[in-house]
């Protein structure tokens, strides 16, 4: 655990060896910079957070320091399996999956997107990962904010009746929804406040699933973006939300003018509740759902995050209770917005304990008659053998693997390729390259060289659709591809043909330490009894 002399998220470096402090070892009067405490004395509060706010995402390793951790999970294999198909190949396996109530909610791959809401990342990009995601049959979902940050959006008695940029963001999903996955708009506590749940029933009946946020693994504080004007900081003050520095405070107005601070951070308010009146909390939420369901919500979901094991079972029993359709377990790492960084790195329950704790506190559920809520499990997973390893984890009660910067990659490479293959769309898709890099460049220079998934694109949409695909959505369905297969061989490689076939002893813990903290069996004790059988008989 050597800290590291650089630091790309902050864009900081030690002269010096660091200690465990961050500080050199030998810290000296004379030094030019840039360790994190130097340049703290400088930017101030703007270092608590990564920098290049709007084009980027970042995500901490925040995992447990005796190596428990998804890394230290195993995928079982087997030489036998059910049936006696000789022929049976790792293409066969199914990758559709249900989630939900009854009717379940069908998907195309048992994925969901972590949510993306106010950054400016998700706005600018949005296009290419919602056409993805529709095509591909992945849930989207909306996060917190969206119309309280918007200055478009109009509201009536201090409620909301004009969103365009939420509207937007539904309406390009819905132009390209293949009938699996769909749309979830999430709801916090400023959400609620300004009617987006009334709003969403009116003008959007039918159309989206609404999600309860009750957190977030990334930090403890909410949502927050960065604006580095003092008119929009002013704005957004005027609309309810905590903006720090305060912009109406002379003196921060006359260091923004000298440049001294150069931005504002916009954090949602707190939502929180008495560990100790678990019966009030348990009764707000009840009336809440209920509310939801009266407007017409027939899909309501919870998001909850990396906090200790008291809030998970509050989560884990109020979801079931309610009947809700999903709970979104979201373990410590990850962050789309502008997480303050050192809180990602050293906030939260990393997401192996979270998650193993989710599947025990269902099943004590489970034996009681109370069913749990299907569940999804995300935190710091990007491949498919994390996407394996969650749903067998979590096996019977976790239905999706939630993703979320790796989600995002393929909109800024495939906006980033359309930006200089076609300059004129450049400014509206955000392209951010001058150039196509050697890495592209030398699969090709047209959009059916370079991207793998085109051909198979057009097959389904023709050419006319493909001429008005947003290069991001390409790029997304060729990730899915990878995703997809690879997550068909792990599964026929443990003779198993359907992704709801996983099981819990389908993965292993790799160490004792893991094995104890899981209930994980170990791998080298994995069909021990049935090998001396074999042995012995």
């Amino acid at each position: 655990m050597q800290p590291q002399k650089t630091n790309d998220v902050l864009g900081t470096a030690n002269r010096g060896t660091p200690a465990e402090s961050g500080l050199c070892t030998l810290c000296r009067a004379d030094c030019a910079g840039k360790c994190e405490t130097w340049l703290s004395c400088l930017r101030g509060r703007d270092m608590l957070y990564p920098r290049d706010f709007g084009i980027i995402t970042a995500g901490s390793a925040n995992t447990d320091p005796q190596g428990v951790s998804y890394a230290s999970l195993r995928l079982a294999g087997r030489v036998l399996g059910p049936g006696d198909d000789a022929e049976r190949m790792f293409t066969g396996v199914d990758l559709t999956a249900t989630f939900g109530r009854e009717p379940g909610l069908a998907v195309g791959l048992p994925l969901i997107t972590g949510a993306l809401g106010s950054t400016r990342v998700a706005a600018v990009y949005w296009n290419g990962l919602a056409v993805g995601c529709a095509l591909c049959g992945v849930p989207l979902v909306i996060g917190e904010n969206v119309a309280g940050i918007d200055p478009k959006a109009e509201f009536k008695n201090g409620r909301l009746t004009k969103a365009p940029e939420l509207s937007r963001r539904i309406a390009v999903y819905r132009q390209y929804a293949t009938g699996t996955g769909g749309i979830l708009v999430q709801q916090n506590v400023e959400d609620a406040k300004n009617g987006l749940a009334e709003f969403l029933a009116e003008s959007h009946a039918g159309e989206v699933a609404i999600e309860l946020k009750w957190g977030q693994g990334a930090k403890s504080i909410g949502g927050e973006i960065k604006v580095g004007s003092l008119e929009q900081a002013r704005f957004l003050a005027t609309r309810g939300y905590v903006v720090d520095p305060d912009p109406d405070d002379p003196a921060v107005a006359r260091a923004f003018a000298d440049g001294a601070v150069r931005a504002f951070a916009r954090h949602s308010r707190l939502g929180h509740a008495d560990l100790g009146d678990f019966e009030r909390l348990r009764e707000s939420f009840h009336a809440t759902v209920s509310r939801l369901r009266a407007l017409g919500f027939s899909r309501i979901t919870l998001k909850t995050g990396a906090y200790g094991m008291d809030g998970l079972a509050m989560a884990v029993k109020c979801a079931a209770e309610a009947g809700l359709d999903l709970l979104t377990i979201d373990g410590a790492g990850g962050g789309t917005g502008m997480s303050p960084w050192n809180m990602m790195d050293h906030w939260g329950i990393p997401s192996l304990h979270l998650h193993a704790r989710a599947r025990e506190f269902a099943a004590v559920l489970d034996r009681r008659g109370v069913k749990p809520a299907d569940m999804a499990f995300g935190g710091g997973l990007a491949r498919e053998d994390h996407i394996v390893k969650a749903l067998a984890l979590g096996a019977p009660y976790a239905k999706l693997v939630c993703l979320g910067r790796a989600l995002m990659i393929p909109a800024f490479v495939g906006a980033n390729i359309e930006g200089v293959l076609f300059p004129k769309k450049r400014a509206a898709v955000n392209g951010l390259w001058d150039t196509l890099p050697k890495a592209v460049s030398e699969r090709g220079t047209t959009p059916e060289a370079i991207f793998a998934g085109y051909h198979a694109l057009r097959g389904r949409l023709g050419d006319d659709a493909m001429r008005e695909l947003p290069l991001g959505a390409i790029a997304f369905c060729t990730l899915m591809d990878k995703l997809g297969a690879g997550i068909q061989q792990f599964l026929a490689g443990m003779r198993r043909f359907a992704v709801t076939d996983l099981a819990r002893n389908d993965v292993l813990a790799a160490n004792r330490e893991t094995a104890r903290e899981t209930g994980l069996e170990h791998m080298a004790e994995s069909g021990l009894e049935q090998a001396m059988r074999i042995l012995e008989a």
